[in-house]
């Protein structure tokens, strides 16, 4: 794969359309059809009162928050978050993020290519 830039609204932003999500919105910045070679890149938009399923999977997940409040629920504890916020969702474990806190709520998520 060569080396591009590019702006993030150039990629379509898609709805979540994962059971138990409601008002979260994805867009793949780099994934599965850029033929990058090691992780992919996502960029999840929360509505206010939006959130991700309460779910779990084998990779990790790593997050850096841009903008907004909410909690991200690892397991059984929650976690403020607001922007600036870096979160590590480990594998296996349940997690879920929500735009509680009264504003959308914007993140980056980093996981593996699997």
């Amino acid at each position: 794969m060569e080396g591009r830039v590019f702006d993030f609204t150039e990629v379509k932003e898609n709805l979540v359309e994962m059971e138990g999500a409601s008002s979260a919105y994805i867009r793949w910045l780099l994934g599965p059809s850029d033929g990058v070679p090691n992780f992919y890149l996502r960029m999840f938009r929360l509505e206010k009162g939006g959130h991700t399923p309460y779910h779990l999977h084998p990779y990790e997940h790593e997050v850096f928050v841009i903008r907004g409040k909410g909690t991200v629920k690892i397991g059984n504890k929650d976690f403020s978050l607001k922007g600036g916020s870096v979160a590590f969702v480990p594998p296996n474990e349940m997690h879920q993020f929500m735009a509680d806190g009264g504003e959308e709520l914007v993140f980056l998520c980093i996981i593996p290519k699997t």
